[in-house]
Parts: structure tokens; C-alpha cells; sequence
């Protein structure tokens, strides 16, 4: 018999006592409760931390959650401005390779030939999320300095932002 220290998970190190059995398995004998030890390949511990995580509870996902004013602004906003930045680099790479059907003159004359609806709801389509994006980056800039971080402070910029969104927009879309 010889003595050795075992590490179990969240408890302290203690001396335990280990036999040796004639299978060359090892037995290791805690106090409590003997528990047999054998060796394994190196290739077994990749099959055995597989099985653990298909047992491993699944994180809650965003169907589970109640939507909240903060959660749906705090989305919205980080897909608007990605829809805006893919918008601009579109643009600007349309307005790059396309020199001779893309300039502004082309551009121009294409838009002054559309009906007026059609003016009016592109300028809606780009007035929204520029404008939402634009109010709720300065709402965020306000949190960074240290401002409106209280949770009714968070809520009632959060509608002034939806507000002020809704304004812009009709005043960008009537310019």
C-alpha cells in the first residue's frame, strides 16, 4: 500500500490510500468508498468530453425571454447600423466600379423620374434607421457619461428615442 493525494472537484486535497490490484487496474480507496481507476488512450478523453456536453443543460435561448424595451432597442439598433454600413459600402462600391451608369447625374436623373410615392417611401426607408440610429447612439453616449442609468431613465429615453424617431423621420421624409 502506498499513500497519495487525490484532487476532487470543489474539495481540498487528502490523503488517501491506493491498492493495487492484480488487473493492472488501480483501486483507490478514499474513506468513504474505493473507487477503480484505469487507464485510458490518449483519443478517450476527446469521446469522454463529447459525452459530457451532450448531457450539459442547453443555455436559455431569446425565444424564452419576454421582450423589453431595452432588449428590442438594444437589437434593433446593432442591426440598423450594420444595414447602414453594408448600405454605404454598397454604395460607395456601386459608385467605384460602375463609373460610366453610377455617377450622380444618372442617379439623379433615375430618381427624378420616379413617382412621388416611390420618392416618398425610399426617403422613409432611409430616413428611419438613420434617424433611430442616430438618437439611439447619442442616447448611449448619455450612458457613457454617467447619465439617465437609472432603470426609469433607461426606459423613458428609450421611448423618447422611439419618439424622436418617429418625428425625424416624417420631418426627413417632407424635406
Amino acid at each position: 500500500m502506498s499513500t497519495g493525494r487525490i484532487l476532487e472537484l470543489g474539495r481540498p486535497l487528502r490523503t488517501s490510500i491506493l491498492l493495487k490490484p492484480a488487473s493492472g487496474s488501480r483501486l483507490v480507496h478514499t474513506g468513504k468508498s474505493s473507487v477503480q481507476l484505469q487507464p485510458l488512450p490518449p483519443s478517450a478523453s476527446t469521446d469522454i468530453l463529447n459525452k459530457q456536453r451532450l448531457l450539459r443543460p442547453t443555455s436559455p435561448h431569446l425565444s424564452i425571454y419576454k421582450p423589453q424595451v431595452t432588449s428590442v432597442l438594444s437589437i434593433g439598433n446593432r442591426a440598423v447600423g450594420g444595414a447602414l454600413s453594408v448600405l454605404l459600402y454598397g454604395f460607395s462600391l456601386a459608385y467605384l466600379f460602375a463609373p460610366g451608369t453610377f455617377d450622380s447625374t444618372h442617379v439623379v436623373e433615375f430618381v427624378a423620374g420616379l413617382p412621388d410615392s416611390v420618392k416618398y417611401a425610399g426617403k422613409a426607408i432611409l430616413a428611419a434607421p438613420f434617424a433611430f440610429h442616430s438618437l439611439n447612439g447619442m442616447r448611449h453616449l448619455a450612458w457613457d457619461m454617467g447619465k439617465f442609468m437609472t432603470i426609469k431613465k433607461v426606459y423613458q429615453t428609450g421611448y423618447a428615442v422611439l419618439a424622436g424617431t418617429a418625428v425625424s423621420t416624417v420631418v426627413l421624409m417632407l424635406l
